[in-house]
């Protein structure tokens, strides 16, 4: 589906550059784009590695389970059916960290952990459980208190206080994931 999205807005872009003689503008800018999203990806890649190692090294260190008591008030009652010594719990709690420090790229490989260590406790091989629903869910609208990616992504197009945008990013991101969890603990609870 998203491959039909991208191609209509490439092809409505070809379209409407044609009908308003911008050609030239579309042949620059694309040429530009190129070289323009390597330089962007060189400089993420650097808070990328950065984050990511330090993350491995909290999970090889045992800090992730100091995480995973520090979180297990809060997210038991969301949890209900997973062990808070349980190897999908701490990814979980790790993921979550990630994406309070606004490091979703660092956060995706304990995500994708913690969806297959839930998956083996499934009893449904075919139908997602309550328990990854909600992490789901939290996951997608996270709660960022700071937001260190969009940052970054600032300060790389020339902003010169790239973490302005932080108290907005606080009240977005908690709106987002009250009303996010409430919809998902409402319809899991008919299930």
């Amino acid at each position: 589906m998203l491959n039909y999205i991208w191609s209509g807005l490439i092809v409505i872009s070809l379209i409407f550059a044609a009908m308003l003689g911008n050609t030239s503008e579309l042949s620059t800018a694309l040429l530009n784009s190129g070289a323009s999203s390597i330089e962007l990806l060189l400089k993420m890649a650097g808070i990328m590695c950065l984050w990511s190692g330090i993350m491995k090294i909290a999970e090889e260190s045992g800090f992730t389970a100091v995480i995973a008591k520090l979180f297990s008030p809060l997210l038991r009652p969301l949890f209900p059916h997973l062990q808070k010594d349980s190897p999908a719990f701490r990814s979980i709690t790790m993921n979550i960290s990630a994406n309070i420090l606004g490091l979703g790229n660092a956060a995706t490989p304990f995500g994708l952990k913690a969806m297959e260590q839930m998956h083996t406790l499934n009893n449904k091989n075919d139908t997602a459980s309550n328990e990854m629903v909600i992490f789901v869910v939290m996951n997608t609208a996270s709660l960022q208190l700071l937001p260190t990616t969009v940052a970054t992504l600032r300060q790389s197009y020339g902003s010169t206080a790239p973490f302005e945008i932080i108290v907005p990013v606080w009240i977005s991101s908690a709106c987002a994931l009250t009303v996010a969890l409430t919809i998902a603990c409402i319809f899991n609870t008919k299930r």
